[in-house]
């Protein structure tokens, strides 16, 4: 965050943390990176230093691709530049629908809504346990809140039925009443 980069990455395992850091050195996480996403991409077009910062937060095997390379593409394929276009403008989309949800959500309905999409960025096991593990420090970064906002909430959404926790693992038990406290529709 702050350095001009030379390169960007492809993930190919593993799952890394992109947050910015904020005045007060309070991470704001961003997003997820996962397999097959890339990162750092933005910074390399628009000749801008980083604006984030990223973590492994699970053993990663990633591959750097030096700028030069993404601009070459960038100019010589054009089915590359739709896909890059589509795939930042899908970042662009969450990004929007995180600055409405902050403006307009509480807390309780915003980490519902990230329990929620968490399961769908990352799918759950046999035991509908989340296949990623954050702290509740992590939690609260993503959320936008105070780590003990997300401590009281995840334990009043335990009484409600709607998680089971085990240490940091957190295990959907009610997904469409996770969904409900959310307000999350699905279009059919």
């Amino acid at each position: 965050e702050g350095n001009r980069i030379n390169g960007f990455y492809y993930i190919s395992s593993g799952i890394i943390k992109v947050f910015k850091t904020g005045i007060d050195g309070k991470e704001q996480i961003i997003r997820f990176a996962k397999r097959a996403d890339i990162i750092g991409f933005r910074s390399i077009l628009s000749n801008e230093q980083a604006c984030t910062t990223a973590q492994v937060i699970e053993d990663s095997i990633t591959c750097f691709i030096p700028g030069e390379t993404l601009i070459y593409l960038v100019k010589n394929n054009g089915n590359f530049s739709i896909e890059l276009m589509q795939i930042t403008c899908k970042e662009l989309g969450q990004a929007n629908a995180y600055i409405t949800d902050i403006a307009q959500k509480s807390v309780r309905e915003r980490l519902a809504e990230i329990l929620v999409q968490l399961k769908n960025d990352f799918g759950l096991d046999e035991d509908n346990v989340l296949k990623i593990t954050l702290t509740r420090e992590e939690l609260a970064n993503i959320v936008g809140t105070a780590t003990e906002s997300v401590i009281r909430l995840l334990s009043e959404f335990k009484q409600d039925g709607l998680i089971g926790l085990n240490g940091r693992k957190i295990k959907l038990i009610n997904l469409s009443g996770l969904m409900k406290t959310g307000n999350i529709f699905t279009s059919s």
